[in-house]
């Protein structure tokens, strides 16, 4: 069974994720209200796919994103940057921190679909 791991402080936004994604097959859900919550969560038990959002209150995405890349065990991890922020200095400064794949909210349904679908498969 894959995981996918969805971190955003927006409960709201991570059911709409999640609702996003239920039709992929042998997933679960697992999901993270901060950034420290999702690097806890990831060190207890590996993710197949991250869903990380940059605006959060205890610790930065990119900060997030930039310890996950430095622990050998995520270095393949997929990680898909959900964010706000649709500026050509976030979109590099993520892609520098080993953003895997950059999207904008509001987000198109079908879109992180697909994209989850072939980060997983790719993965496989």
């Amino acid at each position: 069974m894959r995981k996918i791991l969805i971190v955003d402080d927006s409960t709201t936004m991570r059911r709409m994720v999640t609702a996003s994604l239920r039709n992929l097959r042998d997933v679960i859900f697992e999901e993270a209200s901060s950034g420290l919550d999702a690097i806890e969560r990831l060190s207890l038990n590996p993710a197949s796919l991250m869903i990380l959002d940059l605006n959060m209150p205890d610790m930065h995405g990119l900060d997030v994103l930039r310890f996950v890349r430095s622990q050998q065990v995520n270095h393949n991890l997929p990680i898909v940057v959900l964010t706000t922020r649709n500026d050509a200095a976030s979109r590099s400064a993520a892609k520098e921190a080993g953003a895997t794949l950059y999207m904008t909210k509001p987000f198109d349904p079908a879109e992180l679909l697909n994209a989850a679908g072939n980060l997983l498969e790719a993965k496989s």
